[in-house]
């Protein structure tokens, strides 16, 4: 914890890591400040697992993307499938590049969670309107994760979060 943020640092030649809620999560609703480097992925698990419940093996589940704009945009707010073997939740067709997380600045997420449904928005523009049976099977709950993604020889890069509160849905 830096100055009341937390901020996650790559680490040349370290893989994914990932600070962990030890409570699970169901239905939720998640809002949070992110600030993230140009050149860094991130993300937020939600719902998320790791191997047989352990603190041991790969985290899996969805994850809201962070990621900068850049000069032709990004991904940032649609969901992806960590580990799960299925790559992009989002539909190819609405996986579109856009310009709504500002570069260089606090950006705020909101993530609604609720069934088979995952709603996600950037700075009050909505981002994706998710909803799939299949990874809600597999993942009803599960933990929420802050995602420093690995970067293999480059960086070091960091993200940090900040105002980070979730309210259980009933």
């Amino acid at each position: 914890v830096v100055d009341g943020t937390i901020v996650g640092t790559t680490a040349k030649g370290s893989p994914n890591s990932f600070l962990c809620s030890d409570k699970e999560y169901g239905d939720f609703e998640l809002e949070f400040e992110v600030k993230v480097h140009n050149r860094l992925n991130s993300g937020v698990q939600i719902r998320s697992q790791t191997k047989d419940g352990t603190n041991e093996g790969r985290v899996n589940g969805p994850q809201v993307e962070i990621e900068s704009s850049g000069k032709n945009g990004a991904e940032a707010g649609y969901v992806y499938g960590e580990a799960t073997g299925r790559g992009w939740l989002t539909p190819k067709e609405r996986l579109k590049p856009h310009k709504h997380l500002k570069d260089g600045e606090w950006n705020k997420y909101r993530v609604v969670a609720k069934g088979p449904r995952i709603q996600t928005w950037i700075n009050g523009e909505p981002i994706e309107d998710l909803t799939d049976e299949a990874i809600y099977k597999t993942h009803p709950k599960g933990f929420i994760g802050l995602q420093v993604h690995g970067v293999g020889n480059n960086g070091p890069f960091d993200v940090a979060w900040r105002n980070i509160r979730i309210k259980d849905l009933k």
